[in-house]
């Protein structure tokens, strides 16, 4: 397939690789000329602006979003002008999804499908295969399934529901996502700072394999204590949020569910600031290990 692609940042960069590797064309454009250099060596067709990009793709035009959530609106904006009826947008960042709903039914005014998958896996998984979550119309769904098939790990792509969908499973994922780490976090901590002279290494170590927690997360602390040490020194204690956890929390309230794991690791997160702790380094080493965040002191 042809698509267009807007965004070469960490995860854009790495997807737009696979893209190529997997056999598809792609037309690329971002603000950084570093990215687009690499884009361009990587075999990318690489433009400048938004109407050379959409000039240069066939009639079917399928147009992937790979930007911050707070600049979706601006992206569509300058698009705007350029749209035709039977263009697919899809949006691949973490987007709200009732932001995604809304700019789902303002598009679907003028014909132009808009389309939204939530992504899992970090920068390593958008340049090896990540797990999608999709939402949009199923018969577009269905139309471009095999570029979703070969951005994702074997089995990790899957048709979610309506526009709104993918991002609205993804967040919640994120969610969950924060509770774990936050238990891993916790739990890290005592046993740091126990009477026992603990090797955590081997604590990470023995957890994943085999034990009732093995996960990726775990196996990611081992990765993290042996890069930074144990004692995590360079990893700064107060943690960062970028949303999903909120909007998560903001959801269930108004769903009237209890989410009080999910609520308390926001809320360690948020009081993290001025206040860091060992369990806040886990979090945060953890952060960059599967999603890059910066999170050196």
């Amino acid at each position: 397939m042809k698509i267009g692609y807007i965004g070469l940042g960490k995860m854009g960069l790495g997807m737009v690789k696979l893209l190529l590797e997997k056999g598809h064309n792609v037309v690329a454009t971002d603000p950084s000329e570093g990215a687009k250099n690499e884009a361009r060596a990587a075999g990318a067709e690489v433009v400048d602006s938004l109407e050379d990009l959409y000039q240069k793709l066939p009639d079917d035009k399928f147009i992937w979003l790979m930007v911050p959530h707070n600049i979706v609106d601006s992206v569509l904006k300058n698009l705007s002008s350029i749209l035709k009826a039977g263009d697919v947008i899809m949006d691949g960042g973490n987007s709200n999804f009732r932001e995604t709903m809304r700019r789902g039914e303002e598009l679907a005014a003028r014909g132009i499908d808009f389309m939204d998958v939530g992504t899992s896996g970090g920068p390593s998984g958008a340049r090896n295969g990540a797990c999608m979550m999709i939402g949009g119309a199923r018969d577009k769904f269905e139309k471009y399934e095999q570029l979703f098939k070969d951005l994702s790990i074997e089995n990790g792509y899957a048709y979610m529901g309506a526009t709104g969908a993918g991002h609205f499973v993804k967040m919640v994922h994120n969610g969950i996502e924060y509770g774990m780490m936050q238990a891993i976090g916790e739990g890290m901590e005592i046993l740091k700072k126990s009477d026992f002279d603990l090797d955590l290494n081997e604590v990470a170590r023995i957890y994943n394999t085999g034990s009732v927690i093995e996960s990726r997360l775990v196996g990611w602390l081992g990765k993290a204590y042996a890069e930074e040490g144990v004692n995590l020194d360079a990893i700064s204690g107060e943690v960062s949020h970028s949303g999903e956890g909120l909007w998560t929390v903001e959801e269930a309230r108004k769903a009237g569910i209890p989410v009080p794991v999910i609520e308390e690791s926001l809320k360690f997160r948020e009081d993290s600031q001025g206040n860091p702790s060992y369990t806040g380094q886990v979090v945060s080493a953890l952060r960059n290990q599967f999603g890059g965040h910066s999170v050196k002191k």
